[in-house]
C-alpha cells in the first residue's frame, strides 16, 4: 500500500558545493569529499557512504597538559571517508560559520565540529582577582581557514560589542571574535544585605569590548550539564574545554 503523509517536507538538503550544510536548525550534513573533519564523540545520528570515526587522542602533548590543568574536556573525534554524516547534539540549536583566515574564541561545549584545516588550542580568558574567584575561565580558540559549527542551547543573540558597553553570564556566552577583548568583572552593587538574602546568581559577569561580536545564548549552563539558577558563581561552561 502506498504511504500517505507530507515526508517531502524532510526531504534531505543537497549542498555539495559545501562541507557543512544545515538540514534544518538542529541537524548538520557534512560532506567528507571536501576532507576530513573534528566533530563531538558521539554527535553522529547518521551517515550515507563510507565513513570512519577515530579518536585522535589530546592532540600532543602541549595540549595534553594544558586539558589536565584546565579540567575536563569535550571529547572529539576525527570523521573521514567519500560519504556524507549527519551531526547533532542532543537537538540544540546548530550555526554554522565559514572562516577565512580567522579567529573565534568559543567555549569548548559548544564545539560540535570543524574542518580539519582549522587549529585550535586553549586559552585562558578574563584575568585579574575577578577571574580568579570565578574559578578561572578557559576558552577554546579556533583559528585558520575552514567551517566551523557550534551549538546554542536556543536560539541565540548577536550583539555589536562597539555599540555599547556589553556583558554577558559566563555560561550564556557561546563565542565572540578576534576583535574583543574580555574581562571578568564582580557585580558588588546589591552589597551585604543582596548577598544576606540569598545574592542574586550574577555575581561574576563577562565584560566585553573592543571591535567584533559576541553570540549569547538564552541558557545559563544547558549545554554543559550544569543548573542555570546559580551558574554565575564558578567557571561553568567556558571551563568544558575541547579534547581532540
Amino acid at each position: 500500500m502506498p504511504i500517505h503523509g507530507d515526508l517531502g517536507q524532510f526531504n534531505e538538503v543537497d549542498g555539495a558545493e559545501y562541507q557543512f550544510t544545515l538540514q534544518n536548525s538542529k541537524l548538520l550534513k557534512v560532506d567528507l569529499s571536501h576532507g576530513p573533519v573534528e566533530a563531538k564523540a558521539g554527535s553522529m545520528v547518521g551517515y550515507q557512504g563510507e565513513a570512519t570515526f577515530e579518536n585522535k587522542g589530546s592532540g600532543g602533548v602541549g595540549k595534553m597538559l594544558k586539558k589536565a590543568a584546565t579540567g575536563e574536556g569535550v571529547e572529539m573525534m576525527e570523521v573521514k571517508g567519500a560519504g556524507e554524516v549527519f551531526l547533532a547534539d542532543q537537538a540544540h540549536d546548530i550555526l554554522v560559520l565559514y572562516m577565512e583566515n580567522d579567529t573565534i574564541s568559543v567555549s569548548g561545549t559548544n564545539v560540535l565540529a570543524f574542518s580539519a584545516s582549522i587549529n585550535w588550542d586553549i586559552k585562558a580568558v578574563g584575568g585579574g582577582i575577578a577571574g580568579a574567584m570565578a574559578g578561572g575561565l578557559f576558552n577554546v580558540t579556533l583559528s585558520g581557514t575552514g567551517w566551523v559549527a557550534v551549538t546554542t542551547d536556543g536560539t541565540p543573540v548577536l550583539l555589536d560589542v562597539a555599540s555599547a558597553p556589553t556583558f554577558a553570564d559566563p555560561q550564556a556566552a557561546v563565542l565572540w571574535s578576534a576583535g574583543v577583548k574580555m574581562s571578568v568583572r564582580k557585580d558588588t552593587t546589591g552589597g551585604v544585605r543582596s548577598m544576606v538574602r540569598g545574592g542574586t546568581g550574577e555575581t561574576f559577569q563577562m565584560a566585553f569590548s573592543g571591535q567584533g561580536f559576541v553570540l549569547i545564548q538564552p541558557s545559563e549552563g544547558q549545554l554543559g550539564g550544569q543548573s542555570g539558577g546559580n551558574s554565575s558563581g564558578g567557571g561553568g561552561l567556558l571551563s568544558n574545554l575541547l579534547d581532540t
